[in-house]
């Protein structure tokens, strides 16, 4: 499993549920044909739309990825990267989607690149991991320390703390 940075991740899981939203239940295939046809058309004729989920929704249909261990390179720095590296990794199997990756790279790159990275990663959750943040790990971590505390009756163990200050004085 590869570790990948936490903004890609959390990237990855709105575009998932960005997804889930616009197919709504039960799916409807044709409002959600149309939303990405309306997003790619936005992105081709150069709108300054600055959003990586939107882009990605926009593309992840459309992109095939051909160099996947290099992707996964590529998902460690989430602020810098390499979008040509990036762009040579993929393939777009269709025309008005390959104009819009194309434009937004020209005048966006990072946009671009993250974009890509966001809809690799989407379609390829078993392979990769995250650092896990959540709360309940959090309030693990804080357990884990809590049972030794737990474990200390009052007023037991702390008499040796003051013994250095009375001998000081």
């Amino acid at each position: 499993m590869k570790k990948i940075h936490a903004e890609f991740a959390y990237q990855s899981r709105e575009l998932g549920v960005q997804i889930e939203d616009t197919l709504g239940d039960p799916p409807d295939r044709k409002t959600y044909a149309k939303v990405v046809k309306s997003l790619i058309d936005e992105f081709a004729k150069g709108s300054e739309i600055d959003d990586v989920n939107l882009l990605a929704f926009a593309l992840v249909d459309h992109l095939s990825f051909n160099d996947i261990p290099d992707l996964f390179s590529q998902c460690e720095q989430y602020d810098h990267g390499d979008t040509a590296k990036v762009l040579s990794m993929v393939a777009c199997n269709d025309e008005a989607a390959g104009r819009a990756v194309i434009t937004v790279a020209a005048s966006r790159p990072e946009l671009a690149r993250r974009a890509i990275i966001t809809a690799f990663l989407y379609k390829n959750p078993k392979r990769w991991t995250e650092e896990d943040h959540s709360l309940e790990s959090l309030q693990k971590d804080e357990n884990g320390d809590d049972e030794e505390d737990d474990q200390l009756t009052a007023g037991h163990g702390i008499d040796h703390l003051f013994d250095g200050e009375q001998n000081a004085g």
